[in-house]
């Protein structure tokens, strides 16, 4: 492709809402323009780069014996109905009528899509295990899209779905998945680590997520530096630490004014956070459900969610009328006195605590000196907490290791759920009706084309990965004004083409610097420039990743170099 004729709006500067490197990149370097508020449009080199990754999505999928369909992004309320995700999926769903008032929504996901598909036409166990995927346009309605592509509206997935017999075969499709998903990104040279997620709105037993390491990433992980193990933060095991338990002392309430927060009240009486009892006053699905934690750690929002079991736009914080509706008072809640229409729900690390500090439900008071099971009681959580730097990993004395990512897959283990709501069965052996067993798998093909980014720059521009690169080489013509130096590089041009490579040619009547920024800009691998040496046969030779070592060679020396660098990047390519 000659650059004279190619659509490539390079930006100087990139627009102020451009939060991190990847989204700054892809638009300065025209892979991308913002169409509106998480939406985007891809451009010729952007959508080459979707394309590359598409591929070695589908290539790895095609292996692992998964058979790729292509479903409408327009699915009927009634699916949705029927697992009871309609109403509970929530406001990120986006949701249309059509001219009959029939009621449909923009896949965010395809579940029940995919369970609907086959329920009717796989009737008997001679037609599992069966694998199934598409790479089609999902759509969230995110409250706060950022990070560019990372969190979007609109975004292109890979999404497949595993049937089988029972939770063994079901257990097997799951890590064939596994095993196809790490050749994936190791394909795609993304750095990533694989971690235990929360099945959360999924449902089901068992998940994973894979994990593009960055900086930058939104998600954080905590893992083991001794061994495989890893988790989302989210799904990470606290396992607290309270030191030996005291005798326990007799209760006083105690004026502290003024005194709202853990904070405050640990400095007003002089005592560690921890010797606090936080409340975390909440309102689910419209009733009052107060949590209780020990006061030097965070709620942990994803158990939460997992415990109660609800989605997380039910679950709102309570308002301060709500709040002394509870028979309570804002900033001061406690245990003790609080009214019996009230859920409350106790970490189990606050039956380790001992003379605790807790609000006394009404205006400037506390108690101290409190204990579970003695001056209160109630429902008891396993782990409701953040895990956090210092904690210890479960068995070990190793702490927690941490990390930021951005979540570029995932894999489920979803059981019956879909199956057993949809109606979806198979006649055993016996001829017996069995529920399917079913797997969900996800690749964010846009969103590994962040992280590739995230993890390939520098202050210039991308360094692509030459697997994943719009095109292999970039041919720059310092003058084509100049008569040796056109002729020149249109021969190398066209016999690379010819050969089969990707190449870009820039022919364009611009500065020399112009041209050299752009090339830094949107990291094409391979460099080839033709200069003053040109009526010689003499070219300048350089990386992308090493734009420092350049050589001045022959321009057929260059081009075996180009093509043989290749040929070992790329040596399931047929050039």
């Amino acid at each position: 492709m000659r650059l004279s004729k190619f659509y490539m709006p390079t930006l100087k500067e990139a627009p102020q809402d451009a939060e991190i490197a990847s989204h700054k990149l892809l638009l300065r370097g025209a892979f991308i323009r913002k169409s509106a508020s998480g939406i985007y449009t891809y451009l010729p080199l952007g959508y080459r780069v979707v394309r590359k990754v598409e591929n070695i999505v589908r290539e790895e999928m095609d292996k692992a014996g998964s058979q790729e369909i292509l479903m409408s992004a327009i699915q009927p309320r009634e699916i949705w109905e029927a697992t009871g995700r309609w109403e509970r999926f929530g406001p990120e769903m986006f949701k249309l009528k059509d001219r009959h008032e029939r009621e449909f929504c923009l896949g965010p996901t395809a579940e029940e899509y995919f369970t609907t598909l086959i329920k009717d036409e796989v009737r008997s166990y001679k037609q599992l295990p069966l694998n199934l995927y598409q790479i089609q346009t999902k759509y969230r309605d995110e409250k706060r899209p950022r990070f560019g592509i990372n969190r979007t509206r609109e975004f292109l997935m890979k999404d497949a779905y595993s049937f089988d017999t029972d939770p063994e075969t079901m257990k097997a499709s799951y890590y064939i998945m596994y095993e196809a998903y790490e050749k994936i990104f190791d394909r795609l040279r993304i750095t990533y680590k694989i971690v235990e997620g929360d099945n959360g709105a999924m449902g089901g037993n068992m998940s994973h997520e894979f994990i593009a390491l960055s900086e930058t990433g939104e998600g954080e992980i905590a893992y083991s530096l001794k061994d495989k193990y890893a988790a989302t933060v989210e799904k990470a095991k606290v396992i607290y630490e309270a030191g030996e338990k005291e005798e326990a002392l007799e209760p006083e309430e105690i004026e502290t004014p003024n005194c709202k927060t853990i904070e405050e009240v640990a400095s007003f009486l002089g005592v560690n956070k921890s010797k606090c009892l936080k409340a975390v006053d909440l309102s689910v699905r419209g009733k009052p459900v107060i949590v209780f934690i020990p006061g030097d750690r965070e709620l942990n929002e994803a158990k939460l969610i997992s415990y109660l079991q609800v989605p997380e736009h039910e679950i709102e914080m309570m308002s301060d009328e709500d709040i002394k509706k509870s028979g309570s008072a804002p900033g001061y809640t406690g245990p003790i006195g609080i009214s019996k229409d009230v859920r409350i729900i106790f970490d189990s690390s606050v039956t380790k605590l001992s003379n605790l500090v807790v609000g006394a439900n009404k205006e400037g008071y506390h108690i101290k000196n409190v204990n579970y099971n003695i001056d209160f009681k109630g429902e008891l959580a396993e782990d409701l907490l953040l895990v956090q730097k210092g904690d210890k990993i479960e068995g070990s004395d190793e702490e927690y290791s941490f990390a930021r990512g951005i979540e570029v897959g995932n894999i489920f283990q979803l059981g019956t759920k879909y199956s057993e709501s949809i109606g979806a069965t198979y006649l055993d052996e016996s001829g017996k009706e069995q529920n399917i067993w079913m797997g969900s798998y996800g690749v964010g093909i846009t969103r590994s084309v962040s992280a590739i980014v995230e993890q390939y720059h520098d202050d210039y521009g991308i360094i692509w990965p030459m697997v994943v690169a719009p095109y292999h080489v970039i041919i720059t013509i310092m003058n084509p004004k100049k008569e040796e130096q056109l002729k020149l590089g249109e021969k190398i041009y066209q016999d690379l083409s010819q050969a089969g490579y990707e190449v870009l040619l820039d022919d364009r009547d611009e500065r020399a610097g112009v041209k050299f920024n752009d090339r830094d800009l949107i990291g094409i691998p391979i460099r080839i420039t033709v200069g003053k040496r040109a009526g010689e046969g003499v070219v300048e030779y350089s990386l992308r990743s090493d734009g420092k070592n350049r050589k001045e060679i022959s321009f057929d020396e260059a081009m075996e170099a180009a093509k043989s660098l290749i040929r070992e990047e790329l040596p399931k390519s047929k050039l």
